[in-house]
């Protein structure tokens, strides 16, 4: 009876046989019997009935894909942080919090808290060769946090694919000559008399981009608030099918299919914003809106409000903590230089997310200077920003169609790319837990094609009348203080329960040739983990749980009642929660007292060095072993005399 990996099971009638066959071959026809002595020559016939088994081979490692090269990898992971966030998000967050000054707090947070963690992640994900789940064999009793990253990345999932809906709907409806949003259209005509319209409502004066943002895309007029969701709109739900359509068909094969759409997808927003600078710095008025993004208000550095702007702006933007940058590095080769490419990706997505500021508020500088009101109250927040002031002011620019068009497949390759990396940290996280799934392509893309529909039959909610309320309730607790609580954990299981001398010599043995720049910068990180990381964490989740407790949460004039905050704050406490409920699980699976238990429980899995598969050298390790084990398992055990017999059978 032979056991998986090849080897005759313990006890089993089939041992001695198994061990005998296998050293006849090794002593030139003798054999060793149990107890060590020499036998008499085994005869052909013998032979023929127990042919010589092949060389015992370990449990089979199913084998992970890897990047195509280290440009797809570094594309991936640009295009994952460079997302939408960085059009509207960033530019909105710098005028809100005085112009220029907010590059301070944004860059403290980003060296102390953006870039370790960034580290952090690549590198446990690239040591591991696992997703976000299977990863914490490193520290079983942390296995929570990658199911907390898990959940955190299906809700952004769910949310965030509706705003590729709305984007091809603005796609699609760009396509018309004059922009259905513009006062040269027909049906705008009565409302451009006097530029405004008066919502019989609120009594606000309303212009046809947010008339046709609310009306026709949103239906929000219709909506009375979360309670009243109304009917799904048809045409927003054709629009989320396409999109789930496309993230299905790009994900398809795996990283081998995603990892070369993002040579187009990565790169073709910059030339989108490069074209846009350009032709935002000729329109008149241009220069009011960039002195409107850069003018510092240094007063607004004493405002806690401020910080936690630029520490939920990193977060949101670098994608940390969604299970996504540790399931791409997963992929890579294992002496990939990890350092080097974090530095590269966090150094261009926040100069991404700069000058995306100079192409919004070059022309929202334009629209406030040829509407005669200052640039503050043309600028909006969230999607108001994508999907209201920046129509209005594409359609005020000659060629608005060409613009437009532009502009929307910008904002459709930046959406796509970012939730390829969301999708690769659920996809990942399942196939390393049902590793079979690998092997078959079919059952792979049957697992890919439910998990799609899924997800589209549950964003149906966001995209009917009241959808907006939903999308914003869900978006704003989604990745608020239990993604913070995830990293804070992260970074204190790495740096106090595994060990943050033993991570950082893991860091050195997957940089085979390390440059004397990153042992002396990884020094910088060992402190940033140990001290400035998750104090500042703290320090963030503190204020997060205050401005909750005393502010609303609301959508432009709706309050949302005290039940939609709490249905919010359930979501939030959802992700965060996994990682107590699966502590308490690694605890219960270990024996002793409660100290022993969680002492082992934090304890590395014996699978968790050799789990990379994609190194020779661990490979070698992992097979070696095996050749010289199997044929001798049994003498090995004798005593000391059976090495006689081996060296008079190898003189035989």
């Amino acid at each position: 009876m032979l056991d998986e990996s090849g080897k005759a099971a313990p006890g089993s009638p089939a041992e001695p046989r198994a061990t005998t066959g296998q050293n006849s071959i090794h002593l030139n026809g003798h054999t060793v019997t149990q107890n060590g002595h020499t036998a008499a020559d085994t005869s052909a016939p013998q032979l023929e009935s127990r042919p010589p088994s092949p060389a015992p081979t370990p449990t089979p490692v199913i084998p992970r894909e890897q990047w195509g090269g280290k440009y797809e990898f570094l594309l991936s992971c640009i295009g994952y942080c460079v997302g939408l966030g960085n059009v509207w998000r960033f530019p909105y967050l710098c005028y809100r919090n005085g112009g220029g000054v907010f590059l301070i707090p944004y860059f403290i947070m980003l060296f102390f808290t953006g870039v370790p963690l960034f580290l952090m992640e690549l590198s446990l994900g690239q040591y591991g060769a696992a997703g976000p789940i299977t990863v914490w064999k490193c520290c079983p009793l942390l296995k929570g946090i990658g199911i907390g990253m898990l959940c955190v990345s299906t809700l952004v999932c769910l949310y965030y694919n509706v705003i590729i809906a709305w984007t091809f709907y603005y796609l699609g409806s760009s396509f018309q000559s004059p922009l259905p949003w513009s006062c040269d259209a027909i049906a705008n005509a009565g409302l451009c008399g006097n530029g405004t319209t008066g919502n019989s409502s609120t009594g606000k004066l309303l212009s046809p981009t947010e008339i046709f943002w609310n009306e026709r895309v949103l239906g929000v007029v219709h909506s009375e608030g979360l309670h009243n969701p109304g009917p799904v709109r048809w045409p927003l739900a054709l629009c989320l099918l396409a999109a789930w359509i496309v993230i299905f068909l790009c994900m398809l094969k795996g990283i081998r299919s995603s990892g070369k759409v993002v040579y187009v997808t990565a790169t073709f927003p910059y030339f989108v914003l490069v074209v846009l600078i350009i032709r935002g710095a000729t329109l008149e008025g241009s220069l009011q809106g960039i002195a409107f993004y850069l003018t510092p208000d240094w007063g607004r550095l004493a405002n806690a409000q401020v910080w936690n702007d630029a520490a939920s702006q990193i977060f949101y933007s670098l994608g940390i903590g969604v299970g996504g940058l540790l399931s791409m590095a997963s992929y890579n080769k294992f002496d990939n230089n990890v350092i080097r490419d974090t530095l590269i990706i966090t150094t261009g997505n926040c100069s991404t997310s700069f000058f995306a500021g100079f192409a919004i508020f070059s022309i929202l500088g334009h629209m406030a200077w040829k509407k005669g009101v200052p640039v503050a109250e043309v600028a909006d927040t969230g999607p108001g920003l994508a999907f209201v002031a920046y129509p209005e002011a594409l359609a005020l620019l000659p060629g608005s169609v060409f613009w437009s068009i532009m502009f929307f497949l910008m904002l459709f390759m930046l959406g796509i790319d970012t939730l390829f990396g969301n999708m690769e940290g659920i996809t990942t996280a399942v196939l390393d837990e049902f590793p079979h799934l690998r092997l078959n392509p079919l059952h792979k893309a049957m697992f890919l094609g439910a998990l799609c529909f899924c997800f589209y039959l549950m964003g149906l909610l966001l995209v009917t009348d009241g959808g907006i309320y939903w999308f914003t309730l869900i978006d704003s607790f989604s990745t608020s203080f239990g993604l913070i609580i995830i990293t804070l954990f992260m970074c204190i299981g790495i740096s106090f329960f595994y060990g943050v001398n033993q991570f950082c010599q893991d860091i050195l043995d997957m940089i085979s040739h390390c440059p004397p720049w990153c042992g002396k910068v990884l020094l910088y990180f060992k402190a940033c983990w140990v001290f400035c990381t998750p104090f500042l964490l703290l320090f963030i989740l503190t204020y997060i749980f205050i401005e909750m407790y005393n502010t609303s949460l609301h959508y432009g004039s709706y309050v949302y009642p005290r039940w939609g905050k709490a249905l919010g704050v359930c979501i939030g406490a959802t992700c965060c929660l996994q990682i107590l409920i699966w502590a308490i699980v690694a605890i219960s699976k270990e024996t002793g007292t409660l100290k022993e238990r969680f002492q082992k429980s934090i304890r590395p899995l014996n699978s968790w060095r050799v789990n990379n598969a994609n190194i020779a050298a661990g490979a070698q390790q992992h097979v070696e072993p095996e050749t010289v084990e199997a044929p001798f398992t049994v003498t090995l055990t004798d005593m000391d005399f059976t090495a006689m017999a081996w060296e008079q059978g190898s003189q035989a």
